[in-house]
């Protein structure tokens, strides 16, 4: 094994003709497996991972001729997309010696939220969790309940939004704020970042076909992923001001990536 910044290892079998590879190529590692046209079984397939991944996989027989190695490869694309959209969450707090006026006393609370809120069409308005709970002494006996209702606003416009949050401050206080990146959003930074990576795809899989030889490749299968590593930051808790001022919102960005992972067959030119 030498180790450069790149891992190679190479490993021969003269009775079997039988010769495997394994190469770190820009950060990736790949494999590749091949067999001449000698009798003798083929070795048992070998995989390597890393923070790319490669692995071996069957070799085709091409019409007439021999088989071919094959490699398996992966490439990313990534981008910091500005989160969007903000979601405000409102809740009210109860408790009495009733369940039923727990239950009531929130039950109202919410409805006035949600009569309010929805005098406005700027801002999603929608129900949260609704949970009552019981308080016991010693002798497991219940002395009074305690419950907790939420209001969900939900908004591309953080003015608005804001606001909103403000104006509902006699009936429901702010408890959490939160940044996302919007459905639409994340789609149209997607549709960017797959050309990228299917072209750092290519671009790798002709650098790996020349370094060994080869003349060309094509494509044996293909598969796409996207995934969002979204900005988590702690949660925002705060309670209204008792001025009803608007609360001051900024999102942040997250990282948006699409990989492309595939295994190509290596091909020489007809002699």
């Amino acid at each position: 094994m030498i180790s450069s910044g790149k891992s190679i290892c190479v490993r021969a079998k003269l009775a079997g003709c039988v010769f495997s590879v394994f190469v770190g190529l820009a950060g990736a590692p790949v494999a590749v497996m091949a067999a001449s046209h000698g009798a003798g079984p083929m070795g048992h397939p070998e995989s390597s991972s890393g923070h790319h991944g490669a692995q071996y996989g069957h070799h085709a027989k091409t019409m007439g001729g021999p088989r071919l190695p094959q490699a398996s490869l992966q490439a990313a694309a990534s981008s910091q997309v500005a989160q969007d959209t903000v979601t405000v969450t409102l809740s009210a707090q109860m408790n009495d010696v009733s369940q039923q006026v727990v239950n009531a006393q929130l039950s109202k609370a919410l409805d006035t939220a949600v009569a309010n809120a929805k005098k406005q069409d700027v801002v999603k308005v929608y129900s949260g969790n609704f949970r009552v709970w019981p308080f016991t002494d010693e002798d497991g006996k219940v002395t009074r309940w305690q419950g907790r209702a939420e209001l969900i606003l939900e908004s591309k416009d953080f003015p608005a939004a804001s606001e909103l949050a403000a104006s509902l401050g006699d009936q429901l206080s702010i408890t959490n704020i939160a940044f996302s990146v919007s459905p639409e959003s994340r789609a149209k930074a997607e549709e960017v970042l797959l050309e990228e990576a299917a072209a750092a795809f290519r671009k790798r899989a002709d650098a790996f076909a020349v370094a060994f030889g080869f003349q060309s490749y094509s494509i044996k299968e293909l598969n796409l992923g996207g995934a969002g590593v979204e900005y988590a930051p702690a949660p925002r808790m705060m309670a209204m001001a008792a001025d009803k001022a608007s609360v001051p919102l900024e999102g942040n960005t997250e990282t948006v990536t699409v990989s492309v992972q595939g295994t190509i067959y290596l091909q020489r030119e007809n002699k």
